[in-house]
């Protein structure tokens, strides 16, 4: 019988929320496919001195890590790694255990360090073999080193990744501290300047201040392009202050420099608003308050998926012909050649050394310079006046369906986007019904400030879809207010609705208008885009609860069946259970039967006799009409016997509630900026050319408005086609009670 391959796993660097995520998922993943798992503890300092800081991991090993913050195997930096002497140390550690493949989970020094290691591991073993250290068969038998690399850093910062492991959690500590110090501003009339970190990358510092609606910011890979910038900020803020907001706030990325690359600090930058403004100026070092705290949920499930891909890398001839780095774009897991990875990244930081900033902002990609283009529209205190003899276009914006997170981040978007552009912006209240009734007023620059962080949803919304007797009323309307396009932000009600207009603008051309949906429902059940606004916000109101939950029932060997949100479409289910470690989840899409039931109840007998404290089930609430939770949740009381006690908790409407999300204000500003462009060039040449957008991978999609039903399941609302059911192999990996053992 061969023996066993064996595989270690090594945090290095600093540490992310969401390493403790990828390396449960290595571990379990590695453990299910016959490999052993070696943890090297401390990063290249434990591998360095080996012993006790390589040790092998078994499956509870990495139980009830998911929702840790840090890495629980430790992490430092090794001076003597950098070190040929220190290398051949760590060699000799790792062929005496065995080892010759590793998983690197870190950032770009960590991922340097891991590819020069693989490069040498010849020469190592060889010279260690000369000095009578280790067997020479070891040559033999461990030829070369095999490596795959997972990005680690809050700064997001490694080129192969559209994303990091920890960057969006760091990014919710931004943009919580700076939500939180808001209400200070505004109180006292009050000036803030907050610094984030990122080293030289201004990911963090530019995405807060999109989220938060700051009114300057300061990064790296684009500094203000004129030598007496403090003038142009002060001017910019004055303006501000004197269209009537009341707070100020300027984020400064730590890395941050001028043109000439004298470093922007933020205490410099404190000192030129208090004299030049005029104002009490306070400045707010974030420091590892970013890295600190539970992971979000997108970080436990980007480590999940890609610690869970990293195994499977290791195993394929792919990472022996070139070590690869594991990354993600779009919704998608990537492979690209680690080498390729590092050497863009160096690049990147070659262009901000040289002062060579437009190469900066190019290998950053085009969302980020996109991003920073719309932040500028953004900060400004009033639009561009308007062009003489500019056409200006009468373009309304309303909100229909449930409430979703965002959908207050996506009017002030779409509402300044195009005021700047110099169109009359109109808001229509309450959904369909305000539209039926008239309730429709012009949008203003100030109308819509503070709006980036609110809940709810400040135009009002409502599921209503209009019967034939409406249209009459919805046309005048239209005609009344010259309504020359229509931007509807919502979730199937206003898709659907605004599908029938389509389809009746033979009886009422007053529909003959350039019409747009934009996604925003929690239920992420919108065909055309793998992610609606609110969805990330919703998730994480569900895994922040679950967090709860499960500290309660470990307590005292308890089973959870917890109900969220969906309707018919299973994603905050089947994402919820992957972010918090369910065991099972039940979807609408997979349906529930008294046998699947049985099973699972066996699993749960199995994993409590192993030593399991918790069950944890997720059901989505149209799952099964007759399977309700009551009923799941009184059969597993009772067959659970004096195993365990089983409590359900319906978590309701609280998925919708709360602040968004910086990922969905994010993505709302991506989304509404686009709408209004598509509103715009439609308008102008009289197209009535409409449409829905999404986001596929990393680019935003129009589809005509007309294919909306033919991409849905209309039966079910929600779309046919549903990418996140591919991740099925990763979740009942992860949820056994164990690794299989053949009998």
């Amino acid at each position: 019988m061969d023996a066993p391959i064996k595989l270690g796993v090594i945090t290095s660097g600093g540490d992310s929320q969401g390493m403790n995520a990828a390396l449960r998922a290595v571990v379990r993943t590695a453990l299910d496919r016959g490999l052993e798992v070696y943890a090297i503890y401390e990063g290249y300092l434990g591998m360095v001195e080996g012993g006790k800081y390589i040790r092998k991991f078994a499956w509870d090993s990495v139980g009830g890590i998911l929702q840790q913050g840090g890495t629980v195997i430790g992490t430092a930096r090794s001076q003597e790694f950098r070190t040929r002497q220190g290398r051949l140390r760590a060699a000799k550690n790792l062929v005496e255990v065995g080892i010759d493949k590793l998983v690197i989970i870190g950032g770009d020094g960590s991922l340097s360090g891991a590819d020069v290691f693989r490069q040498e591991w010849a020469g190592l073993l060889q010279e260690l073999a000369t000095q009578g250290e280790i067997d020479p068969a070891i040559l033999d038998s461990h030829p070369e080193l095999s490596i795959v690399g997972l990005p680690g850093s809050i700064d997001n910062d490694i080129a192969g990744s559209d994303m990091t492991i920890g960057a969006d959690t760091a990014l919710h500590r931004i943009t919580e501290a700076i939500d939180a110090i808001n209400s200070t501003a505004v109180s006292h009339r009050r000036t803030f300047v907050v610094e984030v970190m990122g080293r030289n990358c201004g990911y963090l510092a530019l995405m807060s201040a999109i989220a938060t609606g700051a009114d300057w910011v300061l990064i790296p890979e684009n500094p203000p392009d004129v030598d007496n910038w403090e003038e142009s900020m002060v001017k910019y803020l004055k303006a501000g202050r004197e269209a009537g907001r009341r707070d100020t706030f300027v984020v400064v990325a730590e890395g941050a420099k001028d043109r000439n690359g004298k470093p922007i600090t933020s205490e410099y930058v404190r000192h030129v608003l208090q004299d030049r403004f005029g104002e009490e100026t306070r400045v707010t070092t974030l420091g590892h308050v970013q890295r600190g705290g539970a992971p979000s949920a997108f970080d436990r499930n980007l480590g999940t998926q890609l610690g869970f891909a990293a195994v499977e890398t290791v195993l394929s001839s792919e990472s022996k012909d070139k070590p690869q780095l594991i990354g993600m774009r779009g919704n998608r897991i990537t492979h690209t050649p680690l080498s390729e990875c590092l050497e863009k990244t160096q690049k990147i930081s070659e262009a901000i050394i040289t002062h060579d900033y437009t190469q900066a902002m190019h290998l950053r990609g085009e969302s980020f310079s996109t991003s920073f283009s719309t932040f500028r529209t953004m900060l400004r205190a009033l639009p561009h006046p308007v062009g003489p003899g500019q056409e200006r276009l009468r373009l309304a914006i309303m909100n229909s369906g449930a409430p979703s997170p965002g959908m207050n981040t996506a009017v002030r978007v779409a509402t300044r986007f195009g005021l700047d552009m110099g169109h009359v912006m109109l808001g229509i209240k309450n959904g369909f019904e305000g539209f039926i009734r008239g309730e429709i007023e012009e949008m203003h620059w100030m109308s819509v400030h503070g709006w980036a962080s609110r809940g709810g949803a400040e135009l009002g919304t409502n599921r209503k879809v209009p019967n034939e007797s409406d249209y009459y009323k919805i046309a005048r309307n239209i005609e009344e207010h010259q309504i020359q396009g229509l931007l509807i932000i919502g979730g199937w009600a206003g898709y659907l609705s605004a599908f029938q207009m389509l389809n009746e603008r033979s009886h009422f051309p007053a529909f003959n208008i350039p019409m747009i949906c934009l996604p925003a429902a929690i239920d992420n059940n919108l065909p055309g885009s793998e992610l609606s606004i609110g969805a990330d916000t919703a998730l994480n109101n569900i895994v922040n609860a679950v967090d709860k939950i499960k500290e309660s029932a470990v307590a005292q060997h308890r089973v959870f069946i917890v109900e969220v949100m969906g309707r018919q479409c299973g994603y905050l289910a089947f994402m919820g259970g992957l972010a918090t470690g369910a065991e099972q989840v039940y979807l609408n899409e997979d349906g529930i039967s008294l046998q699947k039931l049985q099973i699972d109840l066996q699993k749960l007998i199995t994993g409590v006799n192993q030593g399991k404290r918790l069950g944890l089930m997720i059901r989505n609430e149209l799952a099964h009409p007759v399977y309700t939770t009551d009923f799941m949740r009184a059969l597993f009381e009772v067959e659970g016997g004096d195993l365990f006690d089983v409590r359900q908790a319906i978590l309701g409407h609280q998925q919708q509630g709360g602040t968004p999300s910086p990922f969905d204000r994010i993505l709302a500003t991506r989304l509404a900026t686009k709408c209004i462009d598509f509103l715009i060039d439609k308008g102008l040449i009289h197209s009535t050319e409409s449409a829905f957008v999404g986001l596929h991978g990393k680019d935003l999609v129009f589809h005509p408005l007309e294919d909306f039903l033919r991409l849905s399941d209309e039966a079910h609302q929600r779309p046919k086609d549903q990418w996140w059911l591919s991740l099925w192999p990763i979740l009942n990996t992860l949820a056994q009670p164990g690794p299989k053992v053949e009998s």
